[in-house]
């Protein structure tokens, strides 16, 4: 006759095969949420809301994926910075516009903000290897425009969009500046235990305890601890010391692992940033730290001044 205890057992074990089944089945779907509840996956708005002067830039990937991007600039003729935005997992690219409308004026720069497959008006579904193809079909779209300073590209990232930035900077260290990495996790496996405690005794990334067993079937890692020690750009880190999504002491471990053997690495710290909010709860600190870095790792070119004799600096063959 079975015990009590192993009905216990059993009904136990059957709910956490069944549990793990479900996340093997859905995970895509925990990583990435381009719908909000209760929204459609189209754009609440457009940048004209907004009044800003942009077009929309539609893309391929490599693998034939349709994308679609608004390419966002201060004024016509603007030859700033130019900011690869990635935004978090959740929502499009819409829900960051007024973000973005303060990131113009105060950088004083253009932005480029990328569509994953499968958000907004792009094509497909999201995957890890997907998305890191949209991002450089996007830096590669912008490397040959002929109205910006291909040399001044910077990539900016938060949570998600960090791993994404992190990823393409390490794969380009000719195209990008710089790199600036906002409440970003160390990698999804690492995340999984924090959002779902039960499983960080067998999903985890180097740091964490137990026997990891499952982490071969995660599809999207996403081990931003891992390519960040890669990068060779100038990085900043901005850590929201508040942020309620990703634990402030993984932005710890990504600067600590970059500046192993990076040593243009700046980490500065916002004690009321919370994983979405830091730039406006921090407002002026939070921009000028932003400027401060732009300014001294994309320094904008000074311009040839006319000589006396009404030339350039240019050289003449004698």
């Amino acid at each position: 006759m079975v015990s009590y205890v192993n009905i216990v057992l059993y009904g136990i074990g059957g709910m956490l095969v069944a549990g793990l089944a479900l996340l093997v089945a859905f995970q895509e779907k925990l990583v990435y949420i381009p719908v909000l509840p209760g929204l459609t996956k189209s754009y609440p708005i457009t940048p004209a809301r907004l009044r800003l002067i942009y077009e929309d830039v539609w893309l391929r990937s490599s693998d034939g994926v349709r994308l679609h991007s608004w390419f966002i600039k201060l004024f016509p003729d603007c030859r700033g910075p130019t900011i690869m935005f990635f935004q978090e997992n959740a929502g499009n690219i819409a829900h960051r516009l007024e973000m973005v409308r303060v990131m113009l004026q105060r950088l004083q720069c253009n932005v480029f903000m990328l569509s994953y497959r499968g958000y907004g008006a792009s094509d497909g579904y999201p995957s890890q290897h997907g998305i890191i193809n949209d991002a450089q079909a996007a830096l590669d779209h912008l490397c040959q425009r002929t109205d910006i300073d291909t040399d001044r590209i910077v990539v900016f990232g938060r949570s998600l969009g960090g791993a994404v930035g992190a990823a393409l900077t390490k794969n380009n260290s000719d195209k990008v500046a710089t790199l600036i990495l906002e409440n970003t996790f160390t990698s999804i496996l690492d995340m999984a235990g924090v959002l779902f405690p039960l499983l960080k005794w067998f999903i985890g990334g180097p740091g964490t305890k137990g026997p990891k067993i499952l982490n071969f079937l995660v599809r999207s890692p996403w081990r931003t601890i891992d390519v960040i020690g890669q990068v060779k750009q100038p990085v900043l880190f901005l850590s929201g010391l508040q942020d309620e999504m990703v634990p402030p002491f993984q932005m710890q471990m990504l600067y600590a692992k970059a500046a192993a053997r990076n040593r243009q690495c700046q980490f500065v710290e916002f004690p009321t940033g919370m994983h979405m909010d830091t730039w406006l709860v921090e407002g002026d600190q939070y921009w000028k730290t932003m400027k401060q870095f732009l300014e001294q790792h994309v320094p904008k070119k000074k311009e040839n001044k006319p000589s006396q004799n009404g030339h350039g600096n240019s050289s003449f063959p004698k």
